[in-house]
């Protein structure tokens, strides 16, 4: 089977922050493929809406033998496993529990409606690009 690199960003503001993106890490682990590289925890503020609740963000790079759509639907079961319930929605952000994004998948583009790669606002977001600079390559 082909092992494909992909990126994700993970990122929570509501709950135990950190145990949850361990746990995401975890099922990312079972789920989707190997970790190969973890940055650390960056705490953010809310980007693109108010919230009095900071974040914690960080870029975790996987080897991984799922498709695109398969990761997304992975990256997706994680995200309700840790009781995510709604995603963001035309441009409207609030508070999550847990925030999965494909940020990168080989050097892969993909344009539909609900799958864009590489992330179309990665480049715009400094808690993106921080954590994903110190684990690329």
């Amino acid at each position: 089977m082909t092992k494909h690199t992909v990126y994700l960003a993970l990122g929570a503001n509501i709950g135990d922050r950190r145990t949850t993106m361990l746990r995401a890490i975890d099922r990312i682990k079972e789920l989707i493929g190997t970790v190969e590289r973890q940055s650390v925890f960056y705490e953010t503020e809310p980007w693109g809406f108010a919230s009095p609740h900071r974040f914690l963000n960080a870029c975790v790079r996987v080897s991984t033998t799922l498709s695109p759509r398969q990761l997304l639907a992975a990256t997706q079961q994680i995200e309700r496993v840790l009781g995510r319930m709604t995603k963001s929605a035309d441009g409207v952000y609030h508070d999550r529990v847990i925030d999965i994004d494909i940020l990168l998948y080989d050097d892969l583009r993909v344009d539909e409606p609900d799958l864009k790669i590489p992330h179309p606002l990665m480049t715009e977001r400094d808690f993106v690009m921080i954590p994903l600079r110190e684990i690329l390559g």
